[in-house]
Parts: C-alpha cells; structure tokens; sequence
C-alpha cells in the first residue's frame, strides 16, 4: 500500500487487493479541509465497512462532533473558522466530550506534537501517512476508549475519577486537570497501588514515540501540584527508577 496524505491522486488502491479482516466497523468523523485528502479517505474507510462523516470546516466539525456519537474523529490541525487545536479543547473542556481523537498534521516537531496531545488529542500522525497504519491507529483507539467505558467511574482513597463527565475529586474537592493529567491520573488508579511504569506512562501519552526529552516528569509535576498540594497527606509517589504509584495515606509507614 503507497504512503499517501498530501492530497496526490489515491489510484485504486483498494481495488484488485485482498483487503484485510475487518471486524470492528466503525463510525469515523473526518474534519478536513483538503477535499482530495477527504475524498481518498472517504474512500478507503468506506471500503473497509467504516461509516464516515465528514467536516471540512472546525466549527462545522465541532457541531457535529458534539451532537452526533462517532466512535473515533480524524481531525486536521489547520482548518478554516476553528483550527483543530481551538476544537478538540473546547471538545474536551467546554462539551465534556471524550471521542478519541487522532490528529493529523504535516508538522512533525517535538513541540506541536506535545501541543496536541495537551489539547486533548489521543494520537497524533504526520502526513504523509500509510492508511493501513491510520486505520489500524484508529481501532486501537477506539477499543481502548471501549475498554475505559466499561468502568465508568474509578474510585481510589478519597479519590473519584468519572471517564464520562472528565471530572476528578479528591475528599469531594474537585481537581483541575489537564487532559494528560487527567489520563495520568486514570492509569495510576487502575493499577492501583501498584507500580506503573515510567514507560507505560510515556505510552499512555505518546503512544510508540515518546519524546527524547523527560516531559513526563512535567505532567507528573502538575498532576502532583493538583493531586496533593493542597492536602496534608500526598497520594502519588516516586518508585525511583521505576515509576510512579498511588498509596492510600493508612497504608503508609508510621514513623516511629
């Protein structure tokens, strides 16, 4: 299968190729101004058994991604009325709406991508891209959201974490987090309180490329800060060259 991504003509890929197993079908939003790359993706997933819809404007695409249910959204960073950094924060933070969002873009720094997943985006692909691997990116993200949606609300201590509503408390106090902290936080709860990784973290954020630099160490600074700053008894703590836990304040050693 060619690379394709830059709105070059998409010459049957499909056709006279087996085209793979595909259990999950899908309901994909595509917002995405480039009407060639729309086309040849509509196309693709269309053959495939994926439902699409589609968007080539960020404020008709926040519309419909807050009024419709779509398993997963392609989104596209710069997009006219709205750009897609604007939308997927107001999608998280103003509408409460969790969708996955893959991001698409032709920038490849470090810098926008970290950008992006701080908007609240859940993976990230630069053009061009193999569709194969867009799909397969894809499905991956929607089985974990599935997966998140069968436990709706962790609880941990005096720790309450509702996937549905984007909302955290700690003692009935509500806790402002970022996205990445927010999906921090909910990794570290699962595993409770057992160790969670340094890389599965890295993971969580970034997928497979983690950033060569230790951002990790930020996010987990701010989500400390809103954690357990304001509290006499912290809940997060370092497994030095490990990873991180959480702890329940009675399950701490007594000083003597």
């Amino acid at each position: 299968m060619p690379s394709w991504g830059n709105g070059e003509d998409f010459v049957n890929v499909i056709y006279g190729l087996k085209l793979p197993n595909c259990e999950m079908h899908m309901h994909v939003l595509i917002i995405e101004d480039n009407r060639d790359i729309l086309a040849n993706l509509y196309q693709y997933f269309e053959a495939l058994g994926h439902r699409v819809d589609s968007a080539t404007d960020g404020l008709s695409g926040l519309i419909l991604a807050t009024h419709q249910d779509f398993d997963v959204i392609v989104l596209d960073l710069r997009l006219p009325r709205m750009d897609g950094l604007d939308l997927c924060q107001r999608l998280r933070q103003v509408h409460h709406r969790h969708t996955p969002v893959l991001m698409l873009t032709a920038r490849d720094a470090l810098e926008d991508k970290i950008v992006g997943f701080e908007s609240g985006a859940d993976d990230y692909m630069v053009k061009p891209f193999e569709l194969p691997e867009l799909d397969a990116r894809l499905k991956a993200l929607v089985r974990r959201a599935q997966g998140l949606q069968r436990v709706a609300v962790l609880h941990y201590a005096d720790l309450t974490l509702d996937l549905e509503t984007y909302e955290a408390y700690r003692g009935g106090r509500r806790l402002e987090l970022p996205p990445i902290g927010f999906r921090l936080l909910a990794l570290l709860m699962k595993a409770a309180p057992k160790v969670v990784s340094k890389l599965a973290m890295e993971r969580e954020i970034w997928g497979d490329g983690p950033p060569e630099t230790d951002a990790l160490r930020s996010h987990v600074y701010a989500l400390r800060q809103a954690l357990d700053k304001p509290y006499p008894v912290p809940l997060l703590h370092t497994v030095h060259g490990v990873g991180y836990k959480l702890m329940r304040p009675d399950s701490l050693p007594r000083e003597r």
